[in-house]
């Protein structure tokens, strides 16, 4: 299927060593960053043969992800995928699984050369923080495809368990109420006690390890944290802002994620 072709910005701009980039719209802004990411993945199977990929499972990421797998030129069967978060407890197939978000809308869509998944039912959660921070040190990430949560979060790097200077890859962290509060909002839980408490999560440094960042953020309801992440300090009170500080960072927004700059 072919992809439809890439929109020009509507603004660019930086904020400290961090690229900005503002579309009118989510469908310009998904086919943009979907190009940008395809060319990175080119460049990179070029140059070195293989490719390794960490994607965001969210709501917002849905339009990126369609434009992402229906792109022309991408060689997945040379691209490892890995994802940064997962709830404790939850099952592959439950409606809410991250895994289960990647499997339907990547996954079974291109034929990559492996899905590293994180199991969020198993029995010794420490233990599988190892194993899949073994997978991930195994090799460099070539890139990571991220968004920004209501609460400033990146992955469910929460203000109170955030750390820019996080000495773990992946951890298992207690989820703020703003953050269960948002998966209540994205349609997966009924009511916020139904919300896992737990989850793993790649921390901040871990994520920002990856060569290339790539951050898309549309919707009105992540106009808040964008200009938290962009005008405020840098501060684990808005994880997002640590952005800032990474010169291979570039941000996607559109309109409404943009309206309060």
């Amino acid at each position: 299927m072919k992809s439809e072709p890439a929109s020009a910005p509507s603004a660019t701009f930086a904020v400290d060593a961090l690229a900005v980039r503002v579309y009118p719209n989510q469908q310009a802004l998904a086919r943009d960053a979907a190009a940008l990411v395809g060319a990175h993945l080119q460049a990179t199977l070029a140059t070195q043969g293989t490719a390794r990929v960490i994607l965001a499972s969210a709501t917002s990421q849905v339009e990126f992800l369609e434009s992402l797998v229906t792109l022309e030129g991408i060689d997945w069967p040379r691209i490892t995928v890995f994802h940064m978060d997962e709830y404790l407890g939850v099952g592959a197939d439950h409606p809410a699984s991250f895994r289960r978000f990647l499997r339907e809308r990547v996954e079974s869509r291109v034929r990559a050369a492996a899905f590293h998944y994180i199991q969020g039912e198993c029995l010794e959660p420490l233990d599988e923080c190892d194993r899949y921070t073994r997978l991930l040190q195994a090799q460099a990430v070539d890139l990571c495809c991220l968004g920004i949560g209501e609460n400033g979060h990146m992955a469910f790097n929460d203000p109170p368990v955030a750390d820019f200077r996080d000495t773990h890859t992946m951890k298992l962290v207690q989820l703020d109420l703003p953050c269960r509060q948002q998966q209540v909002g994205e349609g997966y839980f009924p009511n916020v006690e139904a919300v896992p408490k737990y989850a793993f999560t790649l921390t901040v440094p871990a994520l920002c390890a990856a060569r290339k960042l790539v951050c898309v953020v549309p919707e009105r309801r992540k106009a808040i944290p964008v200009r938290d992440a962009l005008r405020g300090p840098i501060t684990t009170a808005c994880p997002a802002s640590h952005l800032r500080t990474q010169p291979h960072a570039t941000l996607f927004l559109d309109a409404d994620s943009a309206s309060l700059l």
